[in-house]
């Protein structure tokens, strides 16, 4: 058995209710959330059939549980060494064998249910998922810690799309919007952690910029996938998506500046923090309004 089967001697914490609360912890279910709606959003936003939208939505969830899986298995002993709160693997809360089993588990019915939106569709699903788990074993450790999350986010518009009738090819703009979504989405993911990550050895991009830096970045591939979401598709851009791209520029320029220092006082990193929720959140609506104009 793992040594991490048992709760390390310093961890001191309380158990959890039992496996299944366990594992679900365990998943990162705030990602998996978010993005399993997302996508199913879009799926229902680009056209009709529900027994599609369901498909997809399986495959996407599956998909998302095996990376959260296979993430906290694999940094059970890390996140047990920086007693790092909400880990019940490294808690010994459940046993790492157990989250493997179900990361592996998911990762096969990710598959099965990926092909079943169609050949194309399923390929294109399964390398972003191949290289997010490629992430967690191994490339958020190097300087193209980026990578994966281009490749998943990219590859999600490619599922909603490739699963239409006919199986068409999604836009461009579609797949380049959903890929500086996963660009901010991985600079803005390992941001608190840089710090903690910098003393495990973790060096991947945003580690080797450090803190003051990644903040810098994270508005770029925000405002850049606002650009491509209001210009990118066919005819002369809305009233409403020019206003939002002049609205998400000056809100960059507004957290450039407040990031700039070194170390900006926590009421100001807080509001950058929430200028780039802010983003985000206008960078999703712009695309599930475009659902329809994704092929």
């Amino acid at each position: 058995m793992d040594t991490t089967d048992r709760p390390p001697a310093h961890t001191g914490a309380v158990r959890l209710p039992g496996v299944p609360a366990a594992l679900a912890l365990s998943c990162h279910p705030g990602p998996v959330v978010a993005v399993t709606a997302l996508v199913t959003a879009l799926a229902v936003s680009s056209g009709p059939d529900s027994g599609r939208w369901a498909l997809v939505a399986t495959a996407v969830l599956t998909g998302q549980l095996s990376v959260g899986w296979c993430n906290d298995a694999h940094d059970a002993l890390r996140d047990a060494e920086a007693a790092r709160p909400g880990k019940p693997v490294a808690r010994g809360s459940v046993g790492r064998q157990v989250v493997w089993g179900a990361a592996f588990t998911a990762l096969f019915l990710c598959a099965a249910l990926s092909f079943a939106c169609g050949a194309a569709a399923g390929a294109v699903h399964l390398t972003g998922v191949v290289a997010a788990w490629a992430y967690n074993l191994k490339l958020k450790e190097t300087v193209v810690s980026w990578l994966p999350y281009v490749v998943g986010f990219g590859s999600l518009p490619c599922l909603v799309a490739l699963s239409l009738p006919g199986r068409p090819w999604p836009a461009w703009w579609a797949v380049a919007a959903g890929a500086l979504l996963g660009a901010a989405a991985h600079l803005g993911d390992v941001l608190p952690d840089i710090e903690a990550d910098l003393r495990a050895g973790v060096r991947g991009l945003p580690q080797r910029l450090g803190p003051a830096r990644t903040r810098l970045l994270l508005p770029v591939p925000l405002v850049a996938a606002t650009a491509v979401l209001v210009l990118g598709p066919a005819g002369a851009p809305g009233g409403r998506g020019v206003a939002a791209l002049c609205g998400v520029a000056l809100l960059a320029v507004v957290m450039t500046s407040v990031c700039a220092g070194p170390r900006p006082a926590g009421a100001w990193r807080k509001a950058a923090l929430a200028g780039t929720v802010v983003v985000a959140a206008t960078d999703v609506a712009l695309l599930l309004a475009r659902g329809a104009e994704i092929t």
